[in-house]
């Protein structure tokens, strides 16, 4: 059993609105060629915009029940096909970078902020979330444990961990930055260590600092005895909505039978983990 993910990797437009209508069609676009999910990058709706005055940045952030979130809401269900739309979400005393998983009746199964902010740059204008979630998303065919983290959250490897300690085969990851060897190979190791998939939205190229590059990282690195490549799918530069398939029942029977993930793990000799 498939389930086909679409990585929005589109160019933003200047406006909420325009943001909103680009997105749809690129959604639409997303559902003809077969896909159960589409997942946009980093902040959409503001095409991962930060100005560092605070006025500015609030009027750009929005709220949980706008109308651009409740349209890609209606859009999900219109679709029949989940949507994982994100944004920057309005909050006190600074906004989130946030993304909601609509699943195929428009109904909300997942919100998620950004932990890992990048605080060191333009991302210290903004608060960070306070854990990590998952649920289940029944897109027709089967369900499959989903749960999200956001671009520099691939750095941390507790945030993939916590993940996988609540079940999820499916990590969707939406970014906005150069993808390169050492930032795939974190995709890549986050994957492996945790029997999971990782698929991961960027922005083209033509956007700031940007060169698309999505990828879907299976998480099964062997089969029958052989080493394989879990990358199943890397997307060029250029934009487009591009669709690839996740195997679940490969995954589901590697994370069955081998040994990583939760399966000799000791955490009673991790507490200096827990010290803050």
């Amino acid at each position: 059993m498939n389930i086909n993910i679409a990585f929005l990797q589109i160019l933003p437009g200047k406006s909420l609105d325009e943001n909103f209508s680009i997105g749809k069609k690129a959604c639409i676009e997303a559902k003809e060629k077969g896909a159960d999910i589409a997942l946009f990058p980093e902040m959409w709706s503001d095409g991962y915009a930060l100005p560092q005055d605070d006025a500015q940045l609030k009027q750009l952030a929005i709220e949980k029940e706008s109308a651009f979130l409740n349209g890609f809401r209606a859009l999900a269900a219109e679709l029949q096909m989940a949507i994982g739309i994100t944004f920057l979400e309005t909050h006190c005393p600074k906004p989130l970078n946030s993304v909601i998983i609509f699943d195929r009746k428009g109904r909300e199964i997942l919100h998620y902020s950004k932990v890992h902010t990048c605080a060191f740059d333009d991302e210290i204008v903004l608060d960070g979330g306070e854990d990590f979630y998952t649920t289940d998303l029944d897109f027709g065919r089967g369900t499959v444990k989903v749960g999200s983290m956001i671009c520099f959250d691939r750095e941390f490897p507790e945030s993939a961990r916590i993940l996988m300690l609540k079940g999820a085969e499916l990590i969707l990851a939406p970014n906005a930055c150069p993808m390169e060897i050492n930032r795939l190979s974190a995709l890549r190791t986050r994957a492996y260590e945790n029997m999971v998939a990782v698929a991961t939205c960027n922005y083209p190229k033509g956007h700031p600092d940007c060169n698309g590059h999505s990828t879907l990282f299976d998480g099964v690195p062997w089969q029958d005895g052989k080493v394989r490549d879990m990358c199943v799918f890397e997307a060029p530069s250029a934009p487009g909505v591009y669709v690839a398939a996740l195997d679940l029942d490969r995954l589901r029977t590697h994370r069955s039978s081998d040994v990583m993930g939760d399966k000799y793990r000791h955490p009673d000799k991790y507490k200096s983990l827990i010290i803050i």
